[in-house]
């Protein structure tokens, strides 16, 4: 049976943007985790973070992540933070095979990140988000996309990873 692909890294790191490539590539569908979250919840990260504080937002994305890690033939985009929970990792490394995109800060610095409300403000705060979860995308990536990709070329290097890994 084939596994799901799973991708994780900082916000803004093009998780999505290699999700969509790699569905049209491979023929499967795109469940992205924060998208799930704001259908079910009917409001935008940054009003839930806003209104209910960073706690509830990730108990809603545990139940996204769970919910998409019981599906099959698909690409699941993660938020950011998922990697904050061993329970989400748990579910997603159960049916999936799990890319972190490594991607440059200074190359995150340059997208618009006025939706994602952990990175607003200066740049320090994507350093020291970055700093403090690194090492978590490192223990939990079965494979490191290197931060020098375009969406299509990561996407193109992890089907291909995909494919050998599925021949098995």
């Amino acid at each position: 049976m084939k596994k799901n692909i799973v991708l994780i890294g900082m916000p803004g790191c093009g998780k999505s943007a290699v999700g969509r490539e790699l569905a049209a590539m491979l023929d499967m569908t795109l469940v992205d985790t924060d998208r799930v979250v704001e259908q079910d919840d009917g409001r935008t990260i940054p009003e839930i973070f806003a209104r209910e504080g960073e706690k509830a937002f990730r108990d809603k994305e545990t139940a996204a992540v769970k919910r998409a890690a019981g599906m099959t033939n698909v690409i699941i985009a993660t938020g950011g933070g998922v990697v904050l929970r061993e329970e989400n990792m748990d579910a997603l490394g159960k049916t999936g095979i799990i890319f972190f995109r490594d991607r440059a800060l200074s190359d995150i610095l340059g997208e618009d990140l006025s939706g994602r409300p952990l990175l607003s403000g200066d740049a320090k705060r994507i350093y020291d988000l970055y700093d403090r979860r690194i090492g978590l995308y490192r223990k939990y990536a079965q494979h490191t996309i290197s931060n020098t990709d375009t969406a299509r070329a990561a996407a193109e290097r992890i089907a291909a990873i995909y494919e050998e890994e599925c021949k098995g």
